[in-house]
Order: structure tokens, then sequence, then C-alpha cells
């Protein structure tokens, strides 16, 4: 099932209001059709005992939750302005209203990524080592539009995936290469700027970036003819960029406060790569997260890399920055009305928030029926599909599982203790629970 969104029709949520003392809410989806069907009911004063009891318990507090949201690509932003204006506006509110999943979190690709039309760079200009040909793209002004639904903040986060080819080994946008020469030289110091010159230009419209990461995807740029758009780092290769050139970079500009999170690949590098990068202290003063991506989870339990990382490293906040499904040869890329996809999603999220993570971030916000825009034929899914021959486009399962977990936990929410009662029973559910900055508590629970 999809719920079908044109210029004049898009399902709407009514904003969270607060249940009265002794009372609850609840939002429910199902495969059958619920889709986040609201309903009320008061607490039990005596207990009837159920099979199974889940008990919420607030002394114990675990990391605090900074969001959720999606990704603006060049193919995102192709399929929302492919729409009829209405229809667009409708597509925005439905992910960053107070009506809609109220998004607080963007990641935007710094340039092109494999979901552009063709690879570019803002300084394609060989050996312009000043950048005075730094330029943004009319891709790139865009973003505000999607920032003005929202009344709460939303928290931008750029990621390069290449450099101008003229700072590569390779010469290419693709393939194996990193930038030349090392740390601290003029290549490494220029492409350290090129992040300073992206923040500049971007504070010219009143954009402002939470955070950046040093490289989407650094062991990419590692893998020989890998076929997109990557700039390889080895974990110590990170290390000496943000101790010699990075961290400096925008330490000494104008956006000190920006955030800079490592890693923003598998988490299968983890806890190697952390150690590698935050037991230098040149490089750890200047690095305040870490970012993963799900693509290689089933070979990297959560327990053997996020989790250690937490203990070794408990001052540093633990992002999921990039997930989708259909990037795998294996499956499908667009499958309209999925339910078993949102499952993911939501058992992902789960997992995640039940290991130390502070929030999750979607890939593409929008694409089209193929998947795509991709300029390498890299297409997947997405919780909005774009068909923009009939002005329309469908919100799928995905789109409402995100929804369980951004509409209800806000920025500055807690996850708190929830112990199952009877847990010999084995149970099929996931759970997790969160006490809101307005004290309200929210418990999801999925059950696949």
């Amino acid at each position: 099932i999809v719920c079908v969104c044109n210029a004049t029709y898009c399902d709407t949520l009514d904003p969270v209001v607060l249940p009265a003392p002794g009372a609850y809410i609840k939002y429910e989806s199902s495969k059958a059709g619920k889709r986040l069907e609201r309903s009320e009911g008061s607490f039990q004063r005596s207990l009837q005992a159920p099979d199974l009891v889940l008990t919420v318990d607030t002394t114990q507090r675990y990391q605090k939750v900074k969001g959720f949201g999606g990704s603006v690509t060049d193919a995102a932003a192709i399929n929302l302005l492919s729409l009829p204006e209405a229809a667009q506006d409708h597509l925005l509110r439905s992910y960053f209203s107070e009506e809609g999943l109220e998004y607080n979190l963007v990641r935007l690709p710094m340039a092109s990524c494999d979901f552009s039309l063709h690879a570019y760079t803002y300084d394609d200009v060989p050996y312009d080592y000043e950048l005075t040909h730094f330029s943004l793209r009319d891709e790139d002004t865009k973003l505000k539009a999607a920032l003005a639904m929202s009344k709460q903040p939303v928290s931008l986060i750029a990621s390069p995936w290449t450099s101008p080819a003229w700072m590569k080994t390779s010469e290419s946008y693709v393939g194996k290469g990193t930038l030349k020469g090392q740390a601290g030289d003029k290549y490494h110091k220029t492409w350290a700027n090129y992040f300073v010159r992206f923040l500049d230009e971007y504070s010219k419209h009143n954009l402002t970036f939470w955070a950046v990461t040093a490289e989407n995807e650094p062991t990419a740029g590692l893998i020989n003819n890998y076929p997109f758009q990557c700039l390889g780092f080895t974990a110590e290769q990170q290390r000496d960029f943000i101790a010699k050139d990075l961290g400096p970079a925008l330490a000494n500009s104008s956006h000190a406060r920006v955030q800079l999170i490592i890693l923003d690949d598998n988490r299968l590098h983890l806890p190697h790569w952390a150690k590698v990068v935050l037991e230098d202290e040149e490089a750890a003063r200047y690095v305040h997260g870490i970012g993963i991506h799900w693509y290689l989870d089933f070979i990297g339990p959560i327990q053997d890399t996020v989790v250690p990382t937490h203990e070794l490293f408990p001052d540093y906040f633990i992002l999921a920055t990039e997930a989708c499904i259909g990037a795998h040869f294996w499956e499908r890329d667009v499958i309209l009305g999925c339910w078993e996809r949102g499952n993911q999603y939501s058992h992902s999220i789960l997992t995640n928030l039940n290991h130390f993570v502070a929030g999750w971030i979607d890939w593409n916000l929008a694409l089209d029926l193929e998947g795509g825009p991709n300029w390498v034929k890299n297409y997947v899914d997405s919780p909005v599909i774009v068909d923009r021959s009939e002005g329309i486009f469908y919100k799928q399962p995905m789109f409402y599982h995100m929804g369980h977990f951004s509409k209800f936990i806000p920025e500055g929410s807690q996850r708190v203790g929830l112990v199952a009662s009877k847990e010999s029973k084995t149970t099929e559910l996931e759970y997790t629970a969160f006490l809101r900055p307005d004290g309200a508590i929210v418990v999801v629970v999925l059950n696949r």
C-alpha cells in the first residue's frame, strides 16, 4: 500500500498534543493499511497481566537524541522540483512540518555524488589553489524551502564525495584515488579550505551548517575501479588530514562552531577507525562525532563495533548518517508499497537507538519510479517516489516507519530503561523508550 499525493490532496497528521495525566495516545501503522492511526486510552489501575509487560524505568538514562532526517541529493531536488508547485509544497510539508514527520536533520552532499546527473565539484579549474573559481551550483540554493516548513530548527550536515580531480592521485572523480601528497601540503590545505569556502558560500544564503563529515565513505576511494565519486583515506590519513589541515582550517574560520564528524562509512570499521583518529590528541580536539552507514551491518554486528566505540569514547556522539534499501545487487531497486522495507528501517533505527546512537538519517528524500536519477545507474528505493509524468508522489511504508521515530522523539530526548517482564518468554517484539524534553515518555514497539 502506498499513499498518493498530488497538487490538491495529501494525507496529513495532526500536531502532537500531549495526553492528560493517566491517559496515553497510541499511533499505529500496519501492513494492512493503518498509517500512524491515532487512538487514545487510559491506564488501568489494576493489572490483568498479559503475556508481556514492558516497564519504563526513567532512572536509567542513556544517550540524548540529535534527531532524524534525510538527504537532499541532486536527485532528490530534481524530483521535488519536477512536481507542480502545490505538490512540491505537500512533499516538503510531509517531511518537515508539524502535519508531517517533523524531520530535523538534513544531509547534503558537497557538490555531486552518484545521485547527480553528472560528476562535478565546486572548483574544476585545474591547480586553482586559491579556489578563486569556487562556486556553488543552482542545485545548491534550492534548500531553503524545506527549512522554511519546519517550526523547529533543522540541523544541516555536509559531506563531500570527491575533491576536484586535479587534487587527486587518480586525476579522476571515480576509481581508486586519494589526495596527492600528504597531510600538511598544498593539496591538503586547499582541500581543507574548500570546506571553509563551501560554508562561506552557504552562509551568504543564510544557511548555516550544524556539522560536516570529513569524507563520505573514505574507504570507497581505496577500492580499485570504484564506480562513482569518492576520495580515499585510511584512518591514519584521515587522522593526519584533520590534525594538520581540516581541523585548523575550520577552527580559524568563522565556522569554528561547526561539528566535525569522522568515518561516515560502514560501522564494521569500528572501533579501529575511532581508535586511530581519537587516540591522537591533535586530531581528537577537532572532532565531535562519528558517522556510520548501514550497508554492511550484516557483517559488522553492533555489539562488536558501535558498543565498544561508545565505551572507549563516550564523549563523542555516534550518528547513523546514511541508509537506503536497494543498494545491494541482489535487491530490487524500487518496490512500491513494500511493508517489509519499512520493517527494515524500523529494525535498524531501533537497534541503533538501543546501542547509544543519537539519530538516524535516511538517504534520498525522494526518487523517481526507476530509483534515480543516478548517473551510474546505482538505483535504490526511497520513502517517497515521484511520478513526474502524473505530477504525483507516493509515500511508502518506509516513510511512515520513519515517522514513528522522527515525529515523537524530538532533539534532546533521552533514552531511558525499558524492561520486558518474563524474559524467558522469547518475544519477537523490538522496542525502545525515550523521555522527551517536555516530560512525556515515548515508547516505540515494532512487531515484525
